[in-house]
């Protein structure tokens, strides 16, 4: 089969691979229908995740077919589609009984594409099959449910749900790339008073505003415009969704007193926190991995048609195609890409 593969920083190829075995009897094998590429994908391609090591197969978003399935895997069976969670859980230890799959102390965890190989393949090796798969609802396109693979999951647990989002918040979003339009998605669902939307590439901030911002500005209109909404006072909830330096310190400035910072951005690089001027303040500040244990309730909103995942799709290519898709991705200043998919050819 051919895949994604790692060679080293800003080093990836599309080659000839083995094909994935069985390797525990809670595997399964899934044939690869419909795939795409993560923002952190690129942060390894820069080298921020030295953990990857040369040889990997990228990817940790896809919805596939079963094909084959372990002796220890109960609820899913050959031909059924299956979207695949980018955190897999062993569902026995203590962080997977309380919905922590982010912290799985069993071997899953992010292991897609860090740990072992991932799913930007033919064909791909699937841990804990019983407990890391959603089946798809009949009747729902591969590409209606695979961003709930990570980006929708992860502003929504990482960013709303952590951040505490209410009725009648003003919430400042930093960064209108796919998670941070994911976030303003998900921040819909709780009513709030008005969303900011925050970037410096005005191609960004007009998607913000189709996604449904109520205002989108750049980073040096954003202090203006959030005190203008909030009589001065700050932002209720200010979510970071880049993962660099400027736009964690900027979510810190707009951020209102007893507010709450919600850091959803994969960061390469330290960032200041200015205790100085926060303690006084009673800024919480939260931040963590997706637990994916929200994707039962996404399923069940894209299959009432309450929110509408495919907009997120910019470019579309075939899977032999994924040298392209990159380039196409990872220019997306030049391109305009917000999401590419990848799809087996029929």
């Amino acid at each position: 089969m051919r895949a994604v593969v790692y060679h080293g920083p800003g080093e990836k190829s599309w080659d000839e691979v083995p094909e994935p075995k069985l390797e525990a009897d809670t595997d399964a094998i899934v044939r690869v229908d419909s795939v795409t590429i993560c923002g952190t994908d690129l942060h390894i391609l820069k080298g921020d995740v030295p953990e990857v090591t040369p040889g990997r197969i990228l990817g940790h978003e896809a919805v596939g077919t079963v094909i084959e399935s372990g002796t220890g895997v109960h609820d899913r069976h050959e031909g059924d589609r299956v979207l695949l969670s980018c955190v897999s859980a062993c569902g026995h230890c203590r962080f997977c009984r309380e919905g922590r799959f982010g912290q799985c102390l069993g071997g899953g965890g992010w292991i897609f594409g860090h740990l072992i190989d991932g799913v930007q393949a033919e064909y791909a090796r699937v841990p804990f099959a019983d407990t890391s798969t959603y089946l798809v609802p009949d009747g729902v396109s591969d590409e209606q449910v695979i961003y709930l693979s990570d980006i929708l999951p992860t502003a929504y647990e990482v960013g709303v749900v952590a951040g505490s989002v209410r009725p009648g918040d003003v919430v400042a979003i930093v960064g209108c790339g796919p998670i941070g339009l994911s976030a303003l998605v998900a921040s819909s669902l709780y009513s709030p008073a008005a969303v900011v939307a925050i970037d410096p590439v005005a191609s960004r901030r007009e998607l913000a505003l189709k996604f449904g911002a109520d205002r989108a500005v750049s980073p040096e209109e954003a202090a203006d415009t959030v005190r203008e909404l909030t009589a001065g006072l700050g932002a209720d909830v200010a979510i970071e969704a880049v993962g660099v330096p400027e736009t964690f310190e900027l979510c810190t400035e707009l951020v209102r007193p007893a507010g709450h910072v919600a850091n959803v951005g994969v960061h390469g690089k330290p960032a200041t926190l200015h205790l100085e001027t926060l303690w006084i303040r009673d800024v919480t500040i939260t931040m963590g991995l997706v637990d994916t244990s929200s994707i039962p309730t996404l399923l069940r909103l894209i299959s009432a048609g309450r929110i509408d995942p495919v907009s997120f799709t910019t470019h579309r290519f075939r899977l032999d195609q994924a040298m392209e898709a990159y380039d196409t991705f990872a220019n997306a200043g030049d391109t305009g890409a917000l999401k590419v998919l990848l799809q087996r050819p029929s």
